[in-house]
């Protein structure tokens, strides 16, 4: 049976239009985009915080899902139909790869999740993205949701899912990863130490490839759909 683990990073979005969390020098406002991503900057100065993330809300009204995300969906069905399986694991903060069909643990949160700090509550939120309206908890009337995502210092979501869905895969992909954020980085390791087959897909050489990983150059929109079709006649899917 052929298992699949795929993670994907802000490389698979670059190619649908959105910028990378740290481009344009990492700043937002003159400050460096961790001032705005922390728990501490929220407590400080929510309303910062707030209109960084309003802003990026509002950015994926503007972009759809690109060809890299749809052959991810297409390599999800060839495998179910064969009795394999295919974990998808990203850790962008977009919707693209849910409304191009796929299901995904969001290891980073979502941007249009919004949580309760004081009950819980999680709610997928699309109507209040202007950047002076805080978004009332439906459920215990706490003024001020935040989004639902990792700021730095949190721990990731799904993390017994992900170490499961890796305990059993035979084949580990990578997408437009850097290689350089954590617990993520790491999963490659994982991989190669466990004798899993790897692919790494990217822009650019990602800081944790390994010449026993199969690199595939380019963009992910321009090399997945093709790769994806190699790998369903490879497998015998």
């Amino acid at each position: 049976m052929t298992r699949v683990v795929v993670l994907t990073g802000a490389g698979i979005s670059a190619d649908s239009g959105l910028d990378t969390f740290r481009g344009q020098g990492g700043l937002w406002e003159g400050v460096p985009v961790q001032e705005v991503a922390t728990p501490e900057a929220w407590a400080r100065d929510p309303g910062r915080v707030w209109r960084f993330y309003q802003a990026r809300r509002r950015r994926l009204q503007d972009v759809q899902p690109n060809a890299a995300h749809h052959a991810l969906v297409r390599l999800a069905a060839a495998l179910a139909r064969s009795g394999g399986e295919l974990t998808l694991v990203s850790q962008n903060v977009d919707d693209l790869h849910q409304r191009a069909g796929s299901e995904v643990l969001d290891m980073h949160g979502q941007l249009l999740r919004l949580r309760c700090e004081s009950c819980g509550v999680t709610a997928w939120d699309s109507e209040h993205l202007g950047d002076d309206e805080f978004v009332t908890c439906s459920a215990c009337a706490f003024p001020r949701l935040r989004p639902d995502v990792v700021w730095f210092g949190e721990t990731p979501y799904h993390l017994s899912a992900i170490d499961a869905a890796l305990s059993r895969a035979n084949r580990f992909i990578t997408i437009g990863t850097s290689g350089s954020v954590y617990p993520a980085a790491g999963y490659l390791d994982w991989a190669r130490a466990a004798g899993i087959e790897t692919w790494v897909q990217g822009l650019e050489r990602p800081e944790n490839l390994h010449p026993r990983d199969r690199f595939l150059p380019g963009r992910a929109a321009e090399v997945l759909p093709a790769q994806v079709e190699e790998w369903i006649q490879a497998w015998g899917l």
